[in-house]
């Protein structure tokens, strides 16, 4: 009689076990492109970085998917410098390459993040490319300074040397030697720490019902 009694105690608590673990797996996965906003805590620059360098960031607003919070604000981003390119040309544009990782929940839990750098809320001539690269600005006004102020200068002593051709003679020459000047030039990037970010999930990611009800 006490087999008989045992052995449903075992299948119902075999069930239920089973019935739990799937519904820890059932969380509806965070969609391809959702957008992640996050805000660097690492200063990253072309001048002082290196690829491989880690950084960290944090998420400045909560994932929310079926008016559920999934992924609550401040929950770290780690991820790695993939690129660092530093032009000597006035005309190439500094690049930073960084690639989102993982994901660190206030659980404690981790988990893998695919995802691309989209946007920041740099400005200033910077952008962010197809492959997910901050590019820095070009050139600045002071490039422009140095232009013109090259420029007028050998204008200034071509015209004092040789009249009106040593004025068109001296502008060439003056722009020309500002040129060799920017060549032998560095243009940094620099993103700051504190600078906003956002990041593009490449695919889906999947979520616990455990980790989903920590995000509420």
């Amino acid at each position: 009689m006490k087999k008989w009694t045992v052995l449903p105690c075992i299948l119902l608590l075999a069930c239920s076990c089973t019935s739990t673990m799937a519904a820890a797996q059932s969380s509806s996965p965070i969609p391809a492109g959702t957008a992640l906003m996050v805000k660097l805590e690492t200063t990253l620059a072309t001048f002082s970085n290196k690829a491989g360098d880690p950084f960290q960031a944090r998420l400045t607003q909560a994932v929310v998917v079926n008016g559920k919070t999934v992924i609550p604000a401040g929950t770290m981003v780690e991820g790695r410098v993939t690129k660092v390119d530093e032009p000597r040309r006035i005309s190439g544009k500094p690049t930073i390459g960084i690639l989102p990782e993982g994901l660190i929940l206030p659980t404690g839990e981790r988990l893998f993040l695919d995802a691309t750098l989209v946007d920041t809320n740099m400005g200033g001539g910077t952008d962010v490319n197809q492959e997910g690269e901050f590019k820095g600005s070009g050139h600045d006004r002071r490039d422009q300074i140095e232009t013109g102020g090259g420029a007028a200068g050998g204008m200034l002593i071509g015209g004092l040397i040789g009249g009106p051709p040593g004025i068109v003679i001296g502008g060439v020459v003056g722009a020309g030697s500002t040129g060799v000047h920017w060549l032998s030039k560095h243009r940094s990037a620099t993103l700051p720490a504190g600078t906003e970010l956002t990041f593009e999930l490449n695919r889906p990611l999947a979520l616990t019902t455990a980790v989903a009800s920590a995000g509420q």
